[in-house]
């Protein structure tokens, strides 16, 4: 009987062959939490009794969410995670010195390796699928038990199989797909299963964009997604020194799948999920139809802060400026990635179109600062939620985007299609 890329994941790890609706204990390869959730997961550590973690290399903080501090809260929160990770000398400690979103900084330090299980105390844990490995979030206790154990329990999920056809058209990327993927089947329409993106697109796609395709899969209700190992994996992975030896898995032919979906990338046009659910996509005729005005974009995020997204903004931002009454923050995914734009030139073409370029951070995206709306506010993001008050007042919108349809809207004023540019 065939298995899934995740069916083989997990066989390997627990040391015999298992499938989907399995419920199995397996080895975990990195932990990763943030200063929003890891207070919680050392409180439940440190209640146990626990005095070590069971794979100190195995685990990851990443202070992300609200570094450097917005308040004084959100500064004793983060005291906690820095305690803890100097008492118990954490050798995968990201603070302010080497900061960056954890689901962009971890890949790029290479602490994510194919083949791996992967669990995070947040949801778009997820993105590590790109790399060929099972991840997903979990609760903070659920955290805390894998710090103790080294281990969790698993329910091995279903697989969705998205087959992707055809070349896509220019500006469109990752995100388009991955909305168009949710448009099809709602926010909960892949509840506790693995997208699993296959099809000849998949070529045509940079890491960038597939980090964004598996990124968004939990907006699907997908416990993860996941994209098989090629040559365009391997040269990613090839600069880097990898914390494990990687494993490279693929679906067999005969493997079992709950449901194919069949997307002809060739004909899709770039999405925009309008408020107030990721689900809610439309073509970008139709949003220019709508000729909606907009007082905010931002670039950023997990989703869409790599440095991909940000070259997209600078060849339409180049020459031209933000319309007078919009705002535009951008947002680099890691301290290597907003050097690197220094470098390429790329922050100064934002700063001279009107925009303001940040440090790495997860803030605006969750409402938490950086980029807060306010009451009647329209947004066009790139990050990855669309929901009631998500980025601010409970009253605004946002608009979820491709990098090329923000860095446009920022300039007309309005949702804009970048090919009109």
């Amino acid at each position: 009987m065939g298995q899934t890329i995740t069916e083989k994941i997990f066989s390997d790890h627990v040391g015999h062959p298992v499938f989907a609706g399995e419920i199995v204990k397996s080895k975990i390869d990195m932990v990763i939490g943030n200063d929003i959730t890891t207070p919680i997961s050392i409180k439940a550590f440190e209640q146990s009794g626990a005095t070590k973690l069971a794979n100190p290399d195995g685990f990851s903080i990443v202070m992300d969410h609200y570094i450097p501090a917005k308040d004084i809260a959100s500064a004793n929160q983060a005291k906690i995670s820095r305690e803890f990770a100097y008492k118990h000398d954490l050798k995968h400690y990201f603070d302010e010195k080497d900061m960056g979103i954890e689901h962009a900084l971890l890949p790029e330090k290479g602490l994510v390796v194919p083949g791996d299980v992967i669990i995070g105390a947040d949801s778009h844990t997820c993105t590590h699928g790109a790399l060929g490995a099972f991840a997903t979030g979990m609760g903070s206790t659920d955290l805390a038990f894998a710090m103790i154990t080294g281990e969790n329990w698993f329910k091995v999920p279903e697989s969705i199989k998205v087959v992707f056809s055809g070349k896509p058209k220019k500006y469109v990327y990752g995100k388009d797909l991955i909305l168009e993927v949710i448009r099809l089947l709602g926010v909960d329409g892949a509840l506790y299963r693995t997208l699993e993106f296959t099809g000849d697109t998949i070529g045509y796609l940079s890491m960038d964009d597939r980090f964004s395709l598996c990124n968004m899969a939990i907006e699907a209700g997908a416990k993860s997604g996941i994209v098989a190992v090629d040559d365009i994996t391997k040269a990613f992975l090839s600069d880097k020194t990898l914390a494990r030896e990687p494993k490279f898995f693929y679906s067999d032919a005969d493997a079992t799948y709950v449901q194919v979906l069949h997307i002809d990338v060739a004909n899709l046009d770039p999405v925009i999920a309008y408020p107030f659910l990721p689900s809610n996509g439309k073509s970008i005729n139709q949003a220019v139809q709508d000729d909606l005005a907009i007082d905010q974009v931002f670039i950023g995020s997990c989703t869409n802060g790599r440095l991909e997204d940000l070259r997209i903004a600078a060849s339409i931002l180049k020459g031209r400026k933000v319309a007078r009454k919009t705002r535009l923050i951008i947002t680099p995914a890691t301290q290597k990635i907003s050097l690197q734009a220094q470098k390429e030139g790329l922050v100064e073409i934002f700063v001279e179109a009107g925009a303001v370029f940040s440090n790495p951070t997860c803030g605006a995206c969750l409402g938490g600062y950086m980029g807060i709306l306010g009451e009647g506010e329209r947004c066009v993001s790139t990050t990855n939620r669309n929901f009631v008050g998500r980025m601010g007042a409970r009253t605004s919108e946002i608009y979820l985007a491709n990098s090329a349809v923000a860095a446009a809207s920022a300039v007309m004023g309005k949702i804009t299609d970048p090919r009109t540019l």
